[in-house]
């Protein structure tokens, strides 16, 4: 396609496409989930039990139902319903082997989280893991 100027010359128009905004787009998202990500991945709060021996547990890796203080219940990051444990166990884990990691808060009581034990037990999965924090312990000079 051809323009004319303001003095009569014929000029062809520019068919390039500037990239420089589309990259300071990408980027700047790109920063942002990078920021983002961490925060989502860190679950559910849960103010763990202390014991002295302790281990890690990754979510993304393992099977975890937390126990929030208010008794909400989460399968990996996702709030789950009480009677659907079992089934959303069998679905989603293949070996009734693997172990179940159990985060509760410490507030929850022990009849709550004897329940969930209960309910994990009744899928078929014998492995459970109750997860802990490592214990404060005081140097004392």
């Amino acid at each position: 396609m051809a323009f004319t100027g303001p003095t009569g010359k014929t000029t062809s128009s520019l068919a390039e496409i500037n990239v420089t905004p589309l990259v300071d787009v990408v980027l700047v998202l790109l920063i942002i989930f990078m920021v983002t990500a961490p925060i989502i991945q860190t679950g559910i709060d849960v103010q763990l039990p202390e014991t002295r021996s302790v281990s890690t547990v990754n979510p993304e890796q393992r099977i975890v139902i937390s126990v929030g203080r208010d008794n909400s219940l989460f399968f990996r990051n996702e709030p789950i319903n009480f009677n659907a444990i079992g089934t959303r166990l069998t679905k989603e884990v293949k070996d009734r082997r693997e172990p179940i990691y159990l985060r509760a808060d410490m507030d929850v009581r022990m009849k709550t989280v004897v329940a969930v034990m209960d309910e994990i037990r009744r899928a078929g999965f014998t492995q459970i893991q109750i997860v802990t924090k490592q214990m404060k312990i005081d140097a004392k000079p």
